[in-house]
């Protein structure tokens, strides 16, 4: 995390060393231009227009009206130039702002990333007559049909999509770890949805009952989820829009 930190601090920073200058380029332009005008009025006020016929006088009040209007279009220019630098600043800031929050829910939705918020932790006790691997997957289910986001067994088992379930002689193993009972199930989402979905009639906590185990369940308002799932490399499947090879 700390990396993650550094490196978005790192492009703000480039971004600003690269936006910075080119404003303050384009405002010094914008002064020096302002200068150039004053400093021809100025000029032509000084000087002494007594002698000059009035055809003259008419061509070059006409050749200082166009450099004046020359120089004004130049400055609005410019200004332009600058208020779309500071419009494109923004955005890029908006931009990343919006990319690193799509990657942080892709993080979470992983299992790469810890998770906080509301929800229930399930208490379920009972031997392993009680709780098989197709239980505890029952019971997975249950909860993400009712809207959990994010989900843990026992604190060190993060539950994904690839997540499997298989019973051992020792317990039942939750993508690759193994567990020993009693099993808690830490879920994300809405306390009162998923306290519903544990006790409905023929749901969770009557199939587990039934076999003489015990289920219980705890709302929390903040639940903490550090558990992390174990990253795997694809074997098979490939970005459709980097795969070299066209899908027939």
């Amino acid at each position: 995390m700390p990396q993650r930190s550094a490196g978005r601090s790192s492009m703000r920073e480039r971004s600003r060393r690269v936006t910075r200058p080119m404003q303050v380029l384009i405002a010094v332009l914008v002064g020096a231009l302002a200068f150039a005008i004053v400093a021809q009025w100025r000029e032509d006020e000084q000087r002494d227009f007594a002698g000059v016929r009035g055809a003259e006088l008419g061509e070059l009040l006409k050749s200082l009206d166009a450099s004046n209007q020359r120089l004004s279009r130049q400055i609005s220019e410019l200004t332009a130039t600058r208020d779309e630098l500071r419009d494109s600043t923004a955005s890029d800031e908006q931009a990343e702002e919006a990319a690193r929050k799509r990657a942080d829910e892709l993080a979470i939705l992983a299992g790469t990333a810890p998770a906080a918020g509301p929800g229930i932790a399930v208490d379920i006790d009972g031997g392993q007559e009680v709780m098989t691997a197709a239980v505890l997957l029952d019971a997975i289910e249950e909860l993400r049909d009712a809207g959990a986001e994010v989900l843990a067994v026992n604190g060190t088992a993060r539950v994904v999509a690839n997540t499997y379930f298989l019973d051992d002689r020792d317990g039942i193993r939750v993508g690759g770890r193994l567990l020993e009972p009693p099993f808690v199930i830490e879920a994300i989402g809405d306390p009162h949805t998923l306290d519903e979905a544990v006790y409905f009639r023929g749901g969770l906590a009557d199939r587990v009952e039934t076999k003489g185990g015990t289920v219980s369940v705890e709302r929390r308002e903040r639940l903490t989820i550090t558990a992390l799932a174990d990253a795997t490399d694809a074997q098979y499947a490939r970005s459709a829009s980097t795969d070299p090879e066209e899908t027939p």
